[in-house]
């Protein structure tokens, strides 16, 4: 599958995309919302982008204990209650008088089930697409997160200037109402990909088998370390520029989209795989120039051609893939989803602490310079795997034919 038109031609594709940005549109604009609601009431960097990226953490706890459902529950009605759920979260955030703690608490409690819904919907893409339209389908997927990204944070930056963080929290809430209301209506009921009940043990072993081949392992990391350091770098755009940080975040989106584009239709299949280690040092190394504290103009050139680079985590996915049975699929994106989002709050939370100890340039400076030698040492360990798999096969001494 190498075309769009085929793409959109294939049953239940169109919603599932329309379902999503009606998700991405309330993470967006909710999230830029609650930062700027947490960072006017404390004027703290650090609460601010915990309150943005922070959740990811809980996506940990999700994937240690919930991800064997993404494989073993009926994906339509596990999305729909999910969405349901968010929107009731949304809800409770926009409450006035909230304490930052039981913001936090409910922040938790999203996290903690963001996870499951991560795997369900990997593994749902992989089911409506064929294998060979599955990197056309997930840059698609990307491109959309761009897009809502780019118009979700330049309308919700609008949005705040006219309206309080409580209202935008409202409007967060009715799109996750009418993304479980696509998902209801325009999906179909499909049964579960594995048999046998969802539980911690079965997660735990799952995860277990996936994490113990090298390979996989070298994949995960890559998709989720650089990634992480460079979007815990994005989470002070707040505090370093708080009257353009939607022009930022939206700039970014951009790149995103881009990238995903050029990478998911034009790049041929035999060169994708020599792409994952210079796009994830594109994806740092414009944020080294932080560090002189540029203008509005220069910073956000520098956020739109580094954010190109996220089309690596595409590479990374379909390597990921290749090395993944089918009846594991949910899980194995479940857990790349869970191990990205997290990395992405370990990542806000120590540029939040070296921004308070700091400055958001110096932090975010910093934090590209991490992830530019993560990725180096990344790419070095998979030359080595590479290598000794090579001298392996050599060694192994040929059977007789008959």
């Amino acid at each position: 599958m190498r075309s769009y038109r085929s793409l959109f031609r294939t049953p239940e594709f169109t919603p599932f995309l329309l379902s999503f940005a009606a998700v991405a549109a309330a993470q967006t604009i909710g999230g830029l919302a609650l930062g700027t609601l947490v960072f006017r009431t404390t004027g703290s960097p650090l609460l601010s982008a915990l309150s943005m990226f922070g959740p990811q953490l809980a996506q940990v706890l999700g994937g240690l204990f919930l991800l064997s459902g993404a494989d073993r529950l009926a994906p339509r009605a596990v999305l729909s209650g999910l969405y349901l759920a968010f929107a009731v979260a949304m809800a409770v955030l926009a409450l006035p008088g909230l304490p930052v703690w039981a913001i936090f608490a409910v922040l938790l409690a999203q996290g903690l089930v963001s996870a499951l819904g991560g795997g369900v919907r990997g593994g749902l893409l992989t089911e409506i697409l064929s294998r060979d339209g599955y990197v056309l389908g997930r840059s698609v997927y990307n491109m959309l997160w761009g897009i809502t990204q780019m118009v979700g944070f330049a309308a919700g930056g609008a949005l705040l200037t006219l309206l309080s963080p409580r209202s935008c929290l409202l409007l967060a809430a009715a799109l996750y109402v009418l993304s479980a209301l696509v998902t209801r209506l325009g999906l179909t009921a499909r049964p579960p990909r594995s048999s046998g009940r969802p539980s911690v043990s079965a997660t735990w072993r799952t995860n277990a088998v996936l994490w113990s081949s090298r390979p996989r392992r070298l994949a995960y990391l890559g998709l989720w370390v650089p990634n992480g350091l460079v979007i815990g770098g994005d989470s002070l755009y707040v505090s370093y520029a708080p009257e353009d940080a939607g022009t930022l975040y939206a700039f970014g989106a951009l790149g995103m989209f881009l990238g995903d584009m050029a990478v998911g239709r034009l790049v041929p299949p035999g060169t994708r795989p020599r792409l994952a280690t210079p796009l994830r040092l594109l994806l740092a190394f414009p944020y080294l120039f932080f560090v002189l504290q540029p203008g509005v103009v220069l910073s956000v050139i520098a956020v739109t051609v580094a954010s190109v680079g996220f089309a690596a985590s595409l590479v990374l996915q379909e390597r990921l893939m290749s090395l993944t049975p089918d009846e594991l699929t949910g899980q194995a994106l479940g857990l790349h989803a869970t191990g990205m989002t997290a990395f992405q709050g370990i990542g806000a939370a120590l540029a939040g602490s070296l921004a308070q100890l700091t400055s958001p340039a110096t932090a975010i400076t910093l934090m590209a310079a991490t992830s530019i030698t993560v990725t180096l040492v990344l790419a070095a360990l998979g030359r080595q795997t590479g290598s000794s798999s090579a001298v392996s096969l050599e060694m192994r001494p040929a059977s007789n034919s008959k």
